[in-house]
């Protein structure tokens, strides 16, 4: 498989002081880094899951690809185009190939508008011929296991799985190669998370679309991803497949994730390895190994050098002084 998407190095900096803050505290910083240097390639028909917590940068890495927030450094390279630097004008036609079902399905659609309405909306702003609206719609409707009533309906009265479909099916109305997908079952029941995964990979294989998977959920990455990077304070500190990562973790902070991970097996030992402490701030980030403050196995090395990413067995790279495996 080729790659559909190569990112290489992308920085995305935002600035976190106005001019009379920097005169009034010269020292402190004035800009954070949110992705502080993420290189990765998305091949064809693949599934790439991002995993972190909160505040870990997988969001607004999601964004800049989409060209929603311009990145400070780095190269986009999409369908052998470099995206970085690129007008919103000029960045317009790639968002017809790259498309994003956002965290927030009811809250992204507009309320004075019907689903139908919605469903065709990608289409008119890209100014894509639509010869038989109702056939459109329903198509799309049917893609994802809706009823063609549901055109008539509004946001609200859908209810949490509903939405998604809703929202996949808008991702999906201009045949995209790539659909990022935000926390796509965030605040639905496993039942339904079960659901919407199947139906995701039921369309990916039907059209060969890439899916970028961005959750804190590794339930989520494990059923659909076929690689996966884990991400911490902007950085990837693990990247491999999906298998082999869940088979044995390289980095002490996806082991620490795993382990808090679920099993739904009551009679399987599962135990707990506790993470010290919170994660630090953006603005004064850690010296040395940015986890070490919070790492079980942390040696001196790791308090004053910042370690580099380096490969290791299976094709995995892991950003670790002393990788578990």
């Amino acid at each position: 498989m080729t790659d559909l998407l190569q990112v290489n190095d992308l920085k995305v900096t935002f600035k976190i002081r106005d001019m009379l803050s920097a005169l009034l505290h010269p020292k402190a910083p004035s800009t954070i880094e949110a992705v502080a240097g993420v290189s990765f390639a998305i091949k064809k028909g693949e599934t790439f899951g991002l995993v972190g917590e909160s505040g870990s940068g997988k969001t607004t890495l999601g964004q800049a690809l989409m060209g929603l927030i311009a990145p400070s450094q780095g190269s986009i390279r999409f369908m052998e185009h470099e995206l970085t630097g690129l007008s919103q004008k000029a960045y317009k036609p790639f968002r017809r190939e790259m498309t994003m079902m956002f965290q927030d399905p009811v809250g992204c659609l507009s309320p004075r508008l019907t689903i139908g309405s919605l469903l065709l909306q990608p289409l008119r702003i890209h100014g894509v011929p639509i010869p038989n609206k109702k056939t459109k719609v329903a198509e799309l409707l049917s893609m994802v296991g809706l009823p063609g009533q549901f055109a008539d309906r509004y946001p609200h009265e859908l209810s949490g799985g509903q939405a998604r479909r809703v929202g996949m099916a808008r991702a999906l109305s201009l045949s995209p190669n790539l659909i990022i997908a935000d926390e796509p079952t965030a605040g639905l029941d496993v039942s339904i998370q079960g659901d919407i995964l199947n139906l995701l990979g039921e369309v990916q294989k039907e059209a060969g679309i890439s899916v970028l998977a961005i959750t804190h959920n590794l339930a989520v990455i494990r059923h659909i991803s076929h690689r996966m990077a884990i991400m911490y304070l902007g950085r990837f500190v693990e990247v491999g497949k999906t298998e082999n990562i869940f088979a044995a973790p390289a980095h002490p902070y996806t082991r620490a994730l795993l382990a808090a991970n679920p099993v739904p097996d009551p009679d399987i030992e599962h135990p707990q390895i506790p993470l010290k402490g919170d994660v630090p701030s953006l603005v004064n980030r850690p010296t040395g190994c940015e986890f070490h403050a919070r790492c079980p196995d942390c040696r001196d090395l790791c308090c004053n050098q910042a370690p580099k990413s380096r490969q290791i067995a299976s094709g995995r790279t892991v950003r670790c002084h002393f990788p578990l495996v």
